[in-house]
């Protein structure tokens, strides 16, 4: 079988790693996947080694590759523009909508209008986004398919497997909180700062490492008010971290004691809270759907109120000042997510649609069993 995967953005965010994950599991099963973006956003890196990748916004050029490539099934993440590609290309086989934005106004032009296609399914990442693709569009079915982990990669790694000397380096006594993710507003970066603003107030053996943003919309902005505020020298910024090396870097944040910290306002599925709980690393977010979801609290991380920042302080600190609690979250995270969000979980149960909706049978045929 072979997929085409269309989206706007190559960008080094939830939904390429997500589909990374995928299209290599999907591989071993006899699935081929290729993916077309229109804009890069530094991600090319993520996706090249593992799958072809087409990036080009000619609409000629677009229709050509659909209508060379004989795919058995397309699979559109939020592009509008992509029915209108499907329609001209005369492709006839089954069409599949991913609905990722958690943002209802900015969700809604991607569903509005399907322009003639008739999508046999829209699969979401977890169930908050079932509910808001519910308010904006008849289709159905609407399938929940959660974000896969690979565990084999993202995981525990043991004290002599760490490479120590990789940036980010790890200082001597210091317990690290990680912050993980593009520099915009739905992230909520100011938050972050106002978080360790209080923190630096109140300890000396606590650092923050904020892991990308360098293409990010709002970075020079970001960029003013670390400086502005004097945060330089506890928050410690590294805007490209090769995603091959994002196990190191949660090693380190273990290592040292310490957690993540997420600032999100929404989110439709979360996938450096995956990526982080199978290093072994407690995460601290806020008391939200889909964050319920995925971190139950008091086992594998904090939940704090709302965007309270005092709260979420008051998590970090039960998190940092507790080593025998640090340590049973860390081996509970692991098991959770191995049994909850690893690769082998959910990419079967696409596998298992991708069958049952290109050839009507669920086991499938050839090599798949």
């Amino acid at each position: 079988m072979k997929v085409l995967v269309i989206w706007r953005l190559l960008t080094v965010g939830g939904v390429n790693a997500g589909w990374r994950n995928r299209s290599i599991y999907f591989k071993k099963h006899g699935i081929d996947t290729e993916f077309l973006y229109t804009t890069d956003h530094g991600g090319l890196h993520i996706m090249e080694d593992i799958a072809p990748v087409y990036l080009t916004k000619d609409d000629n050029e677009i229709i050509n590759i659909i209508k060379k490539n004989h795919y058995d099934a397309i699979i559109v993440v939020d592009t509008a523009a992509a029915y209108k590609w499907i329609r001209k290309a005369k492709f006839t086989g089954p069409v599949i909508i991913e609905a990722r934005t958690p943002e209802i106004i900015k969700l809604q032009p991607h569903l509005k209008n399907f322009k003639g296609i008739k999508p046999e399914v829209i699969v979401v990442p977890s169930n908050y986004q079932r509910r808001i693709v519910s308010i904006l569009t008849e289709t159905k079915p609407i399938e929940v398919i959660y974000n896969g982990v690979d565990t084999s990669f993202f995981r525990m790694l043991p004290e002599k497997e760490i490479d120590f000397h990789s940036v980010p380096v790890l200082p001597a006594d210091k317990k690290i909180i990680g912050w993980i993710g593009r520099l915009d507003k739905r992230k909520n970066w100011p938050m972050l700062l106002e978080v360790a603003k209080r923190i630096k107030c109140e300890r000396k053996d606590i650092e923050f490492w904020v892991i990308g943003g360098a293409q990010s919309v709002q970075r020079e902005e970001f960029r003013a008010k670390w400086q502005e505020e004097n945060l330089t020298d506890i928050v410690k910024w590294f805007p490209v971290i090769p995603y091959q090396q994002m196990p190191d870097v949660y090693a380190k944040i273990r290592h040292s004691g310490g957690c993540t910290l997420a600032t999100t306002k929404s989110e439709s599925f979360g996938n450096t809270f995956i990526e982080s709980m199978a290093c072994g690393v407690p995460v601290v977010a806020s008391n939200m759907m889909p964050v319920t979801e995925l971190v139950p609290e008091g086992q594998t991380g904090m939940l704090y109120r709302g965007q309270n920042v005092d709260d979420a302080v008051a998590k970090i600190y039960s998190i940092l000042d507790a080593p025998e609690l640090h340590q049973n979250m860390s081996k509970k995270a692991t098991e959770h997510v191995r049994q909850n969000f690893s690769i082998e979980v959910v990419a079967e149960q696409y596998i298992d649609l991708l069958y049952e909706i290109v050839y009507g049978d669920q086991k499938g045929v050839g090599t798949h069993d």
